[in-house]
């Protein structure tokens, strides 16, 4: 007789992904405002500060090694980042040695997650964003990435923010273009290889906005949902008056 799987908590899995300066801070800081009005209890992490193993060895190797700058680009004070856009031919076994440790890690912190209060807990990137590092237009990249997909436990609603890699330059600028619009094109290969991905196309902060939480919204309960989106309306019409009364 098989033993039986315990259901797993009504906790609802969000995650969001995609290339630098795609927008994902903004529809992290907009999601958590409109969960804490509605009242549903809430936890955020970051992938690479509460999931990533090695991480200071990670961090001094890049600077050291590659000469990589520190701190994150804004069009006021560009930086050159080299780490994960470094293709030198050991960067590969390396990175898998160090995406597995990662992702056995997450799968510790997700079940932490499971057995915690919150009733939605958002991840700032995950497994997919180091997955689209690599170059996925191999095919040992894309056995190698099916095998830790088939490792982690997916969220239940995983959304890739698509962005036009010079317009994401422009905000986040922090790697060369020529990589950039390689990272998205693996990141677009990936969602065909991850579970129920919520690709949303590039457009306004607003209409991404609406869309992840709709999206969000059918995975709550009737009475959250409601909340969910009372909160996220309040917020559209106070955008509205406030931009009538600014022209």
């Amino acid at each position: 007789m098989k033993p039986k799987i315990p259901p797993r908590p009504n906790i609802t899995l969000v995650s969001f992904s995609g290339i630098d300066g795609s927008g994902k801070s903004t529809q992290i800081k907009l999601l958590l405002d409109h969960l804490r009005v509605s009242g549903i209890r809430v936890r955020s992490l970051s992938f690479w500060d509460d999931v990533a193993v090695l991480r200071s060895i990670r961090e001094t190797s890049s600077h050291r090694l590659f000469q990589s700058e520190p701190g994150i680009g804004s069009p006021e004070r560009p930086v050159n980042r080299r780490d994960k856009n470094v293709r030198h031919w050991f960067m590969t076994p390396i990175r898998f040695f160090l995406y597995f440790l990662d992702a056995l890690h997450l799968r510790m912190v997700v079940a932490s997650c499971l057995r915690s209060e919150a009733e939605v807990v958002i991840f700032d990137r995950y497994l997919y964003d180091e997955l689209a590092n690599l170059d996925l237009n191999q095919k040992l990249a894309r056995i190698y990435t099916r095998l830790l997909l088939a490792l982690v436990t997916h969220p239940d609603v995983p959304n890739l923010l698509d962005a036009d890699p010079a317009e994401a330059r422009k905000r986040k600028p922090e790697y060369p273009l020529e990589f950039i619009r390689s990272n998205r094109a693996s990141y677009l290969i990936l969602a065909g290889l991850a579970p129920s991905m919520n690709v949303i196309e590039a457009l306004t902060a607003a209409e991404v906005h609406r869309l992840v939480i709709e999206g969000i919204a059918k995975r709550l309960s009737s009475p959250q949902a409601a909340l969910l989106l009372a909160a996220a309306s309040r917020c559209e019409s106070h955008s509205a008056v406030q931009t009538v009364i600014g022209s």
